[in-house]
């Protein structure tokens, strides 16, 4: 068995991997899906930081799975899973970023993004000046989003990097160029990364889990067989 430690993009939470969890647990392995702090439907979203949400995951990594656990981050969710990786790698199975931010030491998701997504954080956070309103068309249940989580810039040793699976699944359905381009192009010349093109939008489960269960277990496979050589 696996544990998958689930970390959702901007506004979201947990319950946007309900049916992946679901999925995973046909399949004999776990999903741990969190809904960070600021995020639930009663959570105050100040001060919450980068660093809160990071503490927060990796707390939760630390006790889910007795052999360590796989951490998959959607979108914002990569600087988080980045965080936690870099503080406890020992503990990393495998990353995998679903169409994410993939951070260097110094990095936040402010300077790692488009002008329009900076445009989204600064305005959408005008009417109470610390929380990023969602976008009209996400699900209902997405929640503003604190903005110190993006702004904060990530502190990063280099450590993460030693995590030997490493996964990126690029959406390709953006209306325009994706956010996430410069990073994908990065990861394409980075060995020790395994990218995977989807003709999908930046909601990769928008038409179901299958095609992201499909790439979790491929993951846990590898893994398996990987530690079977050992």
């Amino acid at each position: 068995m696996t544990t998958f430690v689930l970390i959702a993009g901007s506004c979201h939470g947990g319950w946007w991997y309900e049916p992946l969890v679901a999925e995973l647990g046909k399949a004999g392995h776990r999903g741990v899906a969190l809904t960070l702090a600021g995020l639930g439907a009663d959570d105050p979203v100040w001060p919450v930081t980068l660093e809160t949400h990071v503490q927060e995951a990796e707390a939760a990594a630390s006790h889910a799975g007795e052999s360590g656990v796989v951490l998959v981050g959607h979108s914002y969710g990569g600087s988080v899973i980045t965080g936690v990786a870099d503080r406890i790698p020992e503990r990393v199975r495998a990353l995998v970023y679903l169409d994410a931010f993939v951070p260097e030491d110094g990095d936040s998701c402010y300077s790692m993004t488009d002008e329009q997504q900076r445009q989204w954080y600064i305005g959408g956070a005008g009417q109470t000046g610390f929380s990023v309103q969602p976008l009209p068309f996400f699900d209902p249940r997405a929640r503003p989003h604190p903005l110190a989580t993006l702004i904060q810039r990530s502190r990063l040793s280099g450590a993460w990097r030693s995590v030997a699976v490493k996964h990126y699944a690029a959406a390709l359905q953006w209306p325009g160029r994706s956010p996430f381009a410069d990073t994908v192009q990065r990861l394409r010349a980075t060995p020790g990364w395994q990218l995977h093109d989807w003709a999908t939008p930046h909601n990769v489960m928008h038409d179901g889990p299958d095609r992201v269960l499909e790439l979790l277990l491929e993951v846990a496979a590898e893994i398996s067989a990987s530690e079977s050589a050992e």
